[in-house]
C-alpha cells in the first residue's frame, strides 16, 4: 500500500491506496502536488490522484522484473523508472505511454533514477557500482560510466543547481561527484567525471542530502567543492546565479557559460571590487561583462 501522512500533526490523511499486487518499492510526488507516482515488485507503475486517492489510468507496464525507483521530471510531464531488469524507461506522465526504447548500460540491477533539475539529464544508479547519465530527450549515455564505489549503489541523485551528483552505496560509503565534467567530452580531459576534490576517499558513517535553498544556483563554494573559491559576484547579468568548478568553468543550472584560465581563478570578483597591489599573489580578477551576450544573441558581437 501507499499512505498519505500530514507533515505537521503525523496523522494519516485517508484510506491506504491499494493497487500494487506486490511490495512498493519507491513513490514520489509530481512537482504540483497533485499525482503520486509509485513502483513496485509487481513491475509495474501506478499514478494516483492525491485529493482522491484513486488511481489514475491503467498501470504502466514495460519493465520485466521489478521496479525499483520512479520520479517525476521538473515540469512534470515525464516519469523515469529504474528496474531490476537492469533498464531505466522513460514515460509519459499524461498518456502513460512509454517513450522512446529503454535505455542500456548498466550490467546488473538499476536501483536508483532521478531527473537533473532541468529535465536534460537522468542520473541512474546499479548494483553493477557504476553511475551513469543520460541524455532525457534522445536517450543517449553521457560519457563514461562514474565508478569508485566498491560494492552496489543504492541511491542518487542531482543537487539543486545541477552541477553535483550524490550517490550511496552497500559499500558503507557517500560519493559527491562533478555532475558538469562527465558532460564535457572524455577526449577533452584526462578523465570524463571525477570525485570532488579534496575528498579523494568516500565519505562515510551517516547520510547527506543537498540544501534544497540553493535551487537557483550556488554562489557561495565551499573550499570541499573547489580549490579555487571565487567571489559572490562573478556572472554575466543574464545568468546571475552560476557556480565555479574546479575544472574553471562557470556554469548555470548546469550549463556551461565561460571557461576561467587557471592564473586568473583565484580569487574571482566582480567589476566592483580591487585588491592592490595587482601584482599580489591574491589579486582579484576582474571580468568585464559589457560586451557580452547571451543565446542566440551572440551574433551582435560581430556587428
Amino acid at each position: 500500500t501507499i499512505r498519505l501522512w500530514d507533515a505537521e500533526t503525523g496523522e494519516s490523511l485517508g484510506e491506504p491506496l491499494r493497487g500494487h499486487s506486490e511490495e512498493v518499492t519507491s513513490v514520489g510526488f509530481s512537482p504540483d502536488g497533485c499525482r503520486i507516482v509509485s513502483g513496485s515488485r509487481d513491475e509495474t507503475i501506478c499514478l494516483w490522484d492525491v485529493k482522491t486517492g484513486r488511481s489514475l489510468g491503467k498501470p504502466l507496464r514495460g519493465h520485466s522484473e521489478g521496479v525499483t525507483s520512479v520520479g517525476f521530471s521538473p515540469d512534470g510531464c515525464r516519469i523515469v523508472s529504474g528496474s531490476w531488469d537492469k533498464t531505466v524507461r522513460l514515460w509519459d506522465a499524461k498518456t502513460g505511454q512509454s517513450l522512446g526504447e529503454p535505455l542500456r548500460g548498466h550490467s546488473k540491477e538499476v536501483t536508483s533514477v532521478g531527473f537533473s533539475p532541468d529535465g536534460c539529464r537522468i542520473v541512474s544508479g546499479s548494483w553493477d557500482e557504476t553511475i551513469r547519465l543520460w541524455d532525457a530527450e534522445t536517450g543517449q549515455s553521457l560519457g563514461e560510466p562514474l565508478r569508485g564505489h566498491t560494492w552496489r549503489v543504492t541511491s542518487v541523485g542531482f543537487s539543486p543547481d545541477g552541477l553535483r551528483i550524490v550517490s550511496g552505496s552497500s559499500d558503507s560509503t557517500i560519493r559527491l561527484w562533478d555532475a558538469q565534467m562527465a558532460q564535457i567530452p572524455v577526449q577533452s580531459f584526462r578523465h570524463s567525471a571525477r570525485l570532488i576534490p579534496p575528498r579523494e576517499s568516500p565519505l562515510s558513517n551517516g547520510s547527506i542530502t543537498f540544501n534544497p535553498s540553493r535551487s537557483s544556483g550556488s554562489t557561495d563554494i565551499s573550499p570541499r567543492i573547489s580549490q579555487f573559491i571565487p567571489g559572490p559576484h562573478f556572472a554575466p547579468p543574464c545568468h546571475p546565479n552560476s557556480s565555479f568548478s574546479e575544472s574553471g568553468w562557470v556554469s548555470s543550472f548546469g550549463k556551461l557559460l565561460y571557461w576561467v584560465p587557471p592564473d586568473n581563478r583565484h580569487g574571482l570578483q566582480n567589476s566592483h571590487i580591487l585588491t592592490i597591489p595587482t601584482n599580489s599573489p591574491s589579486r582579484s580578477t576582474w571580468i568585464d561583462f559589457t560586451n557580452f551576450r547571451c543565446g542566440t544573441s551572440w551574433t551582435e558581437c560581430h556587428k
